[in-house]
């Protein structure tokens, strides 16, 4: 039976993944992963995107058409030996995440600013000004 999906999650799968978690679904995971918050700061937007985790240098922001794509690496090498050398424990893990917003076509790269502190990307970004309409303006015909 489908059960409706509220802000993309689907509780009762969330439900039987905390219950079995080595199940072989890794897909609840992805939740947690660049979860955005949108600011309205009067002049500007604030995107805080939270990345923890994530080293700065993994962390790409490109503006291009009119998106703003962020893009964050991982690669985690956990390595655990004993006292002769042989494997205790060894995983690796490495993968990628990407957040795309549109933000408007007038925005460019010199207007955006960003910051990574403690696992969250802040980036402002301008409000597109809106062009005043144009009052039409008659021609005088002689």
């Amino acid at each position: 039976m489908m059960m409706p999906s509220i802000f993309g999650n689907n509780f009762v799968d969330d439900v039987f993944d905390d219950m079995f978690p080595f199940a072989g679904n890794y897909t609840t995971a992805n939740y947690d992963l660049m979860k955005t918050d949108v600011k309205d700061a009067g002049d500007h937007y604030e995107l805080e995107m939270e990345m923890p985790g994530v080293e700065k240098e993994n962390i790409k922001a490109e503006l291009k058409d009119g998106y703003l794509t962020v893009t964050a690496q991982q690669n985690t090498n956990k390595d655990e030996k004993d006292k002769e050398g042989n494997y205790i424990r060894k995983e690796r893990y490495s993968g990628s995440c990407q957040r795309s917003f549109y933000v408007g076509e007038g925005v460019k790269q010199e207007d955006l600013k960003a910051a990574f502190n403690n696992g969250i990307l802040t980036v402002a970004v301008p409000k597109e000004v809106q062009k005043p309409v144009e009052e039409k303006q008659y021609i005088a015909i002689e």
